[in-house]
């Protein structure tokens, strides 16, 4: 039942509903509505606020509290912080138009497992990690810790369908459809040739909404998926992994978000980081659960990322090669694709 009850406090979340993870409730502030808050905060003191490290450093409350930049940090809550304020406090896009926040004081975490946690919900259900809190409040749904620390991570992921799919890339493909009940979301393969003896040309492609579909200028995914496919189809034989994690994982939501503040002059790590997120919170593992699946524990991986290499091989995916990949460069994207060498370690 531990999925399913992760699946149900997301949901919650989404819906602008409180959670509970043992006896500490939680109500997502980009979902609140002022009726929720009230019956959240309760008739005595008003719930604290809690919000990612890196936020929190963005706000300057690390001189409040020990040098630790990925701990949560709780914020109390100051008669004038309402649910506007709230959300400015969540979200670094609204920092130009609020600039003036603050004073701010901190209070020590009554559980800090707990609070990870929780942060770790609101990101998995595509939501700022920021969130009101308090001992003993009201819940919708309820979930353990431990079942929101390891949900997603594939354990068992299995094909639930596939089918015959030509493309122009390739007339010859099959698409295979992943799930699992620790993640909402669904994975898919496409297959491309047959098997020759020979390691498979992978690429593992993380979901672009606006690359891949809307042909933005801003990254490069969609020509790299394009020119992925067109090498894969030419090798004869081998597998996209169309990952669904939009945005680095981040959800398109908040992707969106971190255009703005690029459109303000931060790159993407940093407008990541102001968003209380890591620099990238992909969990390429699921690729090689994927990749296990299909009977290929030998591959040649089509990258850019020497990280997505370590990974696989960290879970026992042997790469025989690293394939580089170079698509989509131009104008609009340059700093961009900067970023990704510079602070990210992309190699060419």
């Amino acid at each position: 039942m531990g999925a399913r009850d992760v699946a149900r406090a997301i949901d919650a979340l989404r819906r602008g509903w409180p959670v509970a993870l043992g006896e500490i409730s939680f109500l997502a502030i980009e979902t609140a509505d002022e009726t929720g808050l009230a019956a959240f905060d309760g008739p005595d003191a008003p719930a604290a606020l809690l919000i990612s490290g890196n936020r929190a450093a963005t706000l300057k409350l690390t001189n409040q509290r020990d040098a630790e930049p990925d701990e949560p940090v709780l914020v109390k809550r100051a008669p004038w912080i309402d649910l506007a304020t709230a959300n400015a406090i969540a979200d670094p896009a609204l920092d130009l138009a609020t600039p003036f926040k603050g004073p701010f004081q901190t209070a020590p975490l009554c559980s800090p497992p707990t609070a990870r946690s929780a942060l770790r919900l609101a990101r998995l259900a595509g939501l700022l990690p920021a969130l009101f809190t308090r001992r003993d409040g009201p819940a919708e749904a309820r979930a353990e810790v431990a079942d929101v620390m390891t949900f997603g991570s594939g354990a068992d992921l299995r094909i639930v369908s596939r089918a015959r799919l030509p493309s122009r890339f390739a007339e010859q493909g099959e698409i295979i459809a992943f799930r699992s009940d620790g993640d909402t979301a669904e994975h898919v393969a496409l297959l491309i040739g047959a098997p020759n003896g020979q390691p498979p040309l992978v690429r593992v492609h993380s979901e672009c909404l606006t690359g891949d579909a809307l042909g933005s200028l801003k990254c490069d995914c969609g020509p790299q998926l394009a020119a992925a496919l067109e090498a894969i189809a030419a090798s004869g034989w081998g597998i996209l992994l169309y990952l669904r994690q939009e945005g680095r994982s981040i959800g398109l939501v908040n992707k969106l978000r971190a255009y703005q503040l690029q459109d303000q002059g931060y790159d993407t790590v940093d407008a990541n980081l102001r968003l209380g997120f890591a620099d990238d919170e992909r969990d390429f593992s699921v690729a090689a659960r994927m990749l296990e699946a299909l009977g290929q524990t030998r591959i040649r991986l089509l990258t850019n990322n020497p990280r997505k290499v370590a990974t696989l091989e960290a879970v026992e995916i042997a790469v025989a090669e690293r394939v580089p990949l170079k698509a989509g460069a131009g104008v609009h994207n340059q700093a961009y694709l900067d970023t990704k060498r510079d602070r990210s370690g992309h190699q060419l």
